[in-house]
């Protein structure tokens, strides 16, 4: 069978490989380079989604710590796991019985993929792990274990495997409309923001809506002693502050988007995020320390009004022989991939 992949970011990537290695003759198109837009602007983890278990997503949570074991142990020298801490402050969010709950249950639906569980650190040790962390009202803090990779060079990997297993990839070639694909048997759409543009190429109204929720970092040109997960001054977000080689990785935002393109970071932007690793880390940064700033698109399928709380779940609609991918997130990209290589081979 002869199918058609557009888009090689690393949903479409992990689709055609995952086509490849069940039989298909598969060609992925490109517009650009692979990984050259919203798969290479991640914060650069493999991880469960903690985070997500306090809105009820614990499907999605323990599919991800899955799936994150299977990208270490395929791609070892790409990814490594990762301690991070998340201090708990007296009367500033949520509380170390909440958040220790939730550290147990991420151990719970963890099981069996090799990672340590999470632990209590005292004040003092959290001081020697991150020694510019504020120590006024600390209780302490959880650490617990994710992932990090880099996330151009992973995906590139499974490029590699895709084009090593019999794929054809071509770059540079834009598919406007699936028409232009009439050759093929099947088709697939997995352009990710881009998606709804070529979906409205087919009659009918699309099954799903996407918002378009834009997630911007900052590189810090400073060291990192200890990866952090905090809680947003004032705000019920969390954001990441993570070692990246010598640098320091902050991010990210949640801005929504009228369109599926990417403007970059905004000024505010990067000024959240300062403001938001100022509140608990020192010394404070300056705009001075900003060494590099990037955004990507996320394509969250509408579920709720508030961005944090959407779904990172992913969806299918098929119209005729062509099979629309919508959502998903990075870590689980290869269990979508399987999932859309069975579905269009139906």
């Amino acid at each position: 069978m002869q199918v058609a992949v557009v888009g090689a970011g690393i949903v479409g990537a992990c689709t055609a490989w995952a086509l490849v290695r069940k039989g298909a003759h598969v060609t992925l198109f490109e517009r650009n380079q692979p990984m050259a837009e919203t798969s290479r602007a991640s914060s650069k983890l493999l991880h469960g989604g903690l985070r997500y278990l306090e809105t009820g997503q614990i499907r999605l949570v323990g599919k991800s710590l899955q799936a994150r074991a299977t990208w270490l142990q395929q791609a070892p020298h790409l990814c490594a796991k990762l301690e991070l801490l998340l201090p708990v402050y007296r009367g500033e969010g949520r509380s170390r019985w909440t958040i220790g709950a939730g550290i147990h249950l991420y151990d719970l639906l963890a099981r069996g993929s090799g990672f340590p569980k999470g632990r209590w650190l005292e004040p003092e040790e959290v001081a020697e792990m991150q020694p510019g962390l504020s120590q006024h009202e600390l209780l302490g803090a959880y650490a617990f274990f994710d992932a990090q990779m880099d996330d151009e060079a992973l995906g590139n990997w499974v490029v590699e495997q895709f084009c090593k297993a019999g794929g054809e990839l071509l770059t540079g070639h834009a598919v406007k409309n699936v028409d232009e694909l009439q050759a093929f048997d099947r088709i697939v759409n997995a352009t990710g923001p881009w998606a709804m543009a070529l979906r409205a190429t087919q009659s009918g109204p699309p099954a799903y809506a996407l918002d378009w929720v834009r997630g911007s970092h900052i590189v810090l040109s400073r060291h990192c002693d200890a990866a952090l997960l905090l809680q947003v001054p004032d705000e019920k977000r969390i954001f990441f502050v993570l070692p990246r080689k010598d640098q320091t990785l902050i991010g990210t935002t949640e801005v929504r988007q009228t369109t599926p393109d990417n403007p970059g970071p905004s000024a505010a932007e990067i000024d959240y995020l300062l403001a938001a690793h100022n509140h608990y880390l020192s010394p404070v940064a300056q705009r001075s320390d900003v060494a590099e700033a990037f955004s990507g698109v996320r394509p969250l399928i509408r579920s709720t009004e508030n961005p944090s709380e959407a779904t990172r779940e992913w969806a299918f609609e098929r119209v005729g022989k062509v099979l629309h991918i919508y959502g998903g997130k990075w870590t689980t990209a290869q269990l979508q991939g399987e999932e859309a290589a069975t579905r269009i081979l139906q």
